[in-house]
């Protein structure tokens, strides 16, 4: 075989097992790893689906088979449509305001006359590295009817009378909405400031050369350069939105009188919760929650793709 100068002689690849062979003890690192994911991860997720055919309390061994029953009982379960109902509410609510103020706070702390960027970032990142557990405890506090929340709304003169927020009916989701963008609006904030930075400064020394304002700059040049990561960001929070099983349990426990039952709620209050715990009944619910979650993954793919290529085409 000739080589031309320069170039080294081209050396076949080995086979997979060949190499699988010679660097065997590698793959003895992440055998901990693979048994605790599958364990945990993979057979709760195939069980789930086995479970979901079975009338299964949890006391004995085995539950009966009675097919798609549980499925067809979701369907006419009020309960389970009003948690469907409740978790839609807080997506349709929670993603527009956590990406609107991000995105907001994002084009302030973009700017190089900002003072205290740095100080100002790392304040409203805190949040994020809290358990939502804490965090949901800590507001049960602060929203009481003799917490600082109520205290001040009453001292503005905004309310008549003091209110517990997360303990009533009519405002226990909305605060539960509030609780979650305030928690979750710092790693939004971080995937907005990287989107800006992407955008040429040359681009915004052109619109400002051309006489665009403030507001002319940002609706004709950097929001039609920001749609791609628009469509990820959104839906990157709108899948976080049906995760919020820790902060909702803890801040209102889906009440009262499951006006802040999500679907998470619902689950986990049907299989442990009950007088008579239903595990094969709350799995044919996780199933049908996984499905959605699915399709929102799918949707967050095809949006990714998206973007990258409109990005690439750019």
């Amino acid at each position: 075989m000739t080589t031309t100068p320069g170039h080294a002689a081209a050396r076949p690849r080995p086979g997979r097992l060949r190499r699988l062979r010679k660097d065997w003890w590698i793959y003895l690192f992440l055998l901990p790893t693979l048994v605790g994911y599958g364990a945990y991860t993979i057979y709760p997720l195939l069980a789930s689906w086995w479970f979901g055919f079975l009338d299964w309390p949890g006391f004995a061994d085995t539950g009966t088979f009675i097919g798609v029953e549980n499925f067809t009982r979701l369907i006419g379960d009020e309960l389970f449509w009003n948690a469907f109902r409740n978790s839609l509410v807080f997506l349709v609510i929670a993603v527009p305001l956590r990406v609107g103020l991000a995105l907001a706070l994002a084009i302030v702390l973009n700017r190089k006359k900002t003072p205290f960027k740095g100080f100002f970032r790392t304040l409203f990142f805190l949040p994020v590295v809290t358990t939502g557990a804490i965090v949901g405890i800590v507001f049960t506090l602060l929203l009481d009817a003799s917490g600082p929340v109520s205290v001040s709304l009453v001292w503005a003169g905004l309310i008549d009378s003091p209110a517990n927020f997360a303990a009533d009916a009519g405002t226990s989701l909305y605060a539960g909405i509030a609780v979650w963008v305030w928690k979750w609006l710092g790693i939004t904030l971080i995937y907005w400031l990287a989107a800006l930075q992407t955008i040429p400064q040359g681009v915004h020394e052109a619109a400002m050369i051309d006489g665009a304002g403030p507001w002319a700059e940002f609706r004709r040049v950097t929001l039609p350069l920001l749609v791609p990561f628009l469509v990820i960001i959104t839906l990157i929070d709108t899948v976080a939105a049906f995760n919020v099983f820790d902060l909702m349990q803890t801040l209102t426990g889906g009440g009262p009188s499951f006006s802040s039952e999500v679907i998470e709620i619902f689950i986990f209050r049907t299989a442990f919760q009950a007088t008579v715990p239903q595990l094969g009944y709350a799995s044919a619910a996780a199933v049908l929650f996984g499905l959605l979650t699915m399709v929102l993954a799918i949707a967050q793919a095809l949006g990714m793709r998206w973007a990258r290529n409109r990005m690439g085409a750019a």
